[in-house]
Protein backbone atom coordinates (compact mmCIF):
# COMPACT_ATOMS: atom_id res chain seq x y z
CA UNK A 1 0.00 0.00 0.00
CA UNK A 2 1.24 3.22 -0.94
CA UNK A 3 1.42 6.10 1.28
CA UNK A 4 -1.54 8.40 -0.51
CA UNK A 5 -3.69 5.54 0.02
CA UNK A 6 -2.51 4.92 3.49
CA UNK A 7 -3.14 8.51 4.06
CA UNK A 8 -6.30 8.43 2.32
CA UNK A 9 -7.66 5.31 4.68
CA UNK A 10 -6.88 6.67 8.18
CA UNK A 11 -8.14 9.77 7.50
CA UNK A 12 -11.21 8.21 6.82
CA UNK A 13 -10.88 6.25 9.98
CA UNK A 14 -10.45 9.18 11.76
CA UNK A 15 -13.32 11.60 10.38
CA UNK A 16 -15.52 8.27 11.05
CA UNK A 17 -14.52 7.94 14.68
CA UNK A 18 -14.94 12.11 14.82
CA UNK A 19 -18.11 11.87 13.70
CA UNK A 20 -19.07 9.20 16.41
CA UNK A 21 -18.15 11.43 18.80
CA UNK A 22 -19.75 14.70 17.34
CA UNK A 23 -22.78 12.26 17.17
CA UNK A 24 -22.49 11.56 21.08
CA UNK A 25 -22.11 14.80 21.65
CA UNK A 26 -25.32 15.94 19.89
CA UNK A 27 -23.20 18.85 18.37
CA UNK A 28 -25.34 18.76 14.70
CA UNK A 29 -23.10 21.24 12.90
CA UNK A 30 -20.40 19.57 13.76
CA UNK A 31 -22.01 16.16 12.70
CA UNK A 32 -22.45 17.93 9.33
CA UNK A 33 -19.06 19.44 8.99
CA UNK A 34 -17.66 15.35 9.43
CA UNK A 35 -20.60 13.66 6.92
CA UNK A 36 -18.83 16.34 4.60
CA UNK A 37 -15.54 15.49 5.01
CA UNK A 38 -16.30 11.77 4.76
CA UNK A 39 -18.18 12.79 1.39
CA UNK A 40 -14.74 14.21 0.00
CA UNK A 41 -12.73 11.61 1.34
CA UNK A 42 -14.57 9.07 -0.58
CA UNK A 43 -14.66 11.42 -4.01
CA UNK A 44 -11.16 11.39 -3.67
CA UNK A 45 -10.70 7.78 -3.04
CA UNK A 46 -12.92 7.19 -5.95
CA UNK A 47 -10.97 9.23 -8.06
CA UNK A 48 -7.89 7.49 -7.26
CA UNK A 49 -9.19 4.12 -7.75
CA UNK A 50 -8.99 3.28 -3.73
CA UNK A 51 -11.62 0.92 -2.32
CA UNK A 52 -12.61 1.76 1.14
CA UNK A 53 -15.13 -0.69 1.75
CA UNK A 54 -18.24 0.13 3.33
CA UNK A 55 -18.02 3.98 5.31
CA UNK A 56 -20.27 3.95 8.11
CA UNK A 57 -22.42 7.34 8.20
Amino acid sequence: MDAFTAGLLQRIETTQSDLSRAREAGDEHLVDVELAELDDLRRLAAEHGVHVGAVAV
